[in-house]
């Protein structure tokens, strides 16, 4: 779609370039900035590697290697020319040699590139990939062998459109083709994004398509546990609730009952569910508990501080984190209930999909 300048008078056809005429560097420049607003290209993305070369084969590099809230891999590859090269097929490459990837692995990784382009941050890799996980279960996160791949150029040939709309359509491939073309106004360099595969008007539809002819196979193959949970108190039955929702209303339900923090406490791992002196709340209770837990400066994202339990002169906060231990923890709770109405039961992925 080309460009135009608006006068008084009349638009104006502002002329494209190319990234070679104004000497802009695929590596130097585009990846360069493209990585630091990452959001241009794709949503809810956290670029974890540059230049990811962790394979046999040394001289195979991932330009960008993200991860997205879900715990899907992302391997975003770029190029400048007007073609797009064989993006499509080293995309598929570097996808299948990153899906057997651990958390442990992310980490390990994400620390390597910290090291290069925020040294100081190096220790607060695992911290981060946490918290930006924590819809995925956190640092039990379990990386789904479901890899998305992002494919940027100024432009691409019929070959990579046509290989890309095969494979997304037939085999429900998660592929994105983003086109960026260069437009020189004066002396600025403007920059046009589009995404050209699948057409934004579609994106959503296709996104609720490919998860329903793909759910058995996720379900089946991904090893991630997406179990939920439904709290039942005397108040009724909840719907369905995530891991950490589940913890929460089940400890607030039986706080309201009468059972006080400190036996909560005992059902629920300590760094779980950790206490403050004084009844403190908002921005109070996050300089509280900064103050009394100073390793989590970074972390306070991964605490329900705006569901505090008020007990005894303390203000006690129940973590965000938990995964594995979802049941046990749920199981020791309800032991502590007044009565038979408290109760859980888990919800499978099939009935809350």
């Amino acid at each position: 779609m080309p460009l135009f300048e608006m006068t008084s008078d009349a638009l104006e056809s502002v002329p494209s370039t190319t990234f070679a005429a104004e000497q802009v560097l695929e590596r130097a420049d585009l990846q360069r900035l493209l990585r630091s607003r990452i959001d241009m290209i794709v949503d809810e993305v956290m670029v974890v590697a540059e230049e990811f070369g962790a394979f046999t084969d040394a001289r195979r590099r991932i330009d960008l290697l993200g991860v997205d809230r879900t715990g899907r891999l992302v391997v975003i590859e770029l190029k400048r020319t007007a073609d797009g090269g064989h993006l499509e097929l080293q995309a598929l490459r570097y996808a299948a040699m990153v899906s057997v990837m651990t958390f442990d692995d992310l980490v390990e990784h994400h620390e390597h590139y910290l090291a290069r382009v925020e040294p100081a941050a190096v220790d607060e890799a695992r911290a981060r990939l946490a918290e930006f996980l924590e819809d995925a279960d956190g640092e039990d996160t379990v990386l789904s062998r479901e890899v998305r791949l992002v494919l940027v150029a100024a432009g691409f040939d019929r070959e990579i459109t046509t290989t890309v709309l095969w494979l997304t359509d037939v085999y429900g491939l998660d592929i994105r083709c983003v086109k960026l073309t260069p437009y020189k106004v004066a002396d600025r360099l403007l920059l046009d994004v589009q995404q050209i595969i699948p057409l934004p008007e579609a994106g959503e539809l296709t996104v609720q398509i490919r998860r329903k002819e793909t759910q058995a196979r996720a379900a089946s193959s991904d090893g991630r546990d997406w179990t939920q949970y439904e709290v039942i108190t005397p108040e009724g039955r909840s719907g369905p609730l995530r891991k950490r929702w589940a913890v929460l209303a089940m400890a607030t339900a039986l706080h309201k009952a009468g059972v006080s923090a400190e036996r909560l406490a005992t059902a629920v791992p300590r760094s779980r569910f950790l206490p403050v002196e004084g009844i403190v709340r908002g921005d109070e209770l996050a300089e509280a508990f900064l103050a009394a837990y100073p390793g989590s400066t970074k972390r306070l994202g991964r605490w329900f501080l705006d569901a505090p339990l008020h007990d005894q002169g303390r203000t006690w906060v129940v973590s965000k984190m938990w995964g594995t231990k979802t049941e046990p923890a749920l199981d020791r709770l309800v032991a502590l209930a007044p009565d038979t109405t408290f109760s859980y039961e888990s919800v499978k992925p099939d009935a809350v999909r």
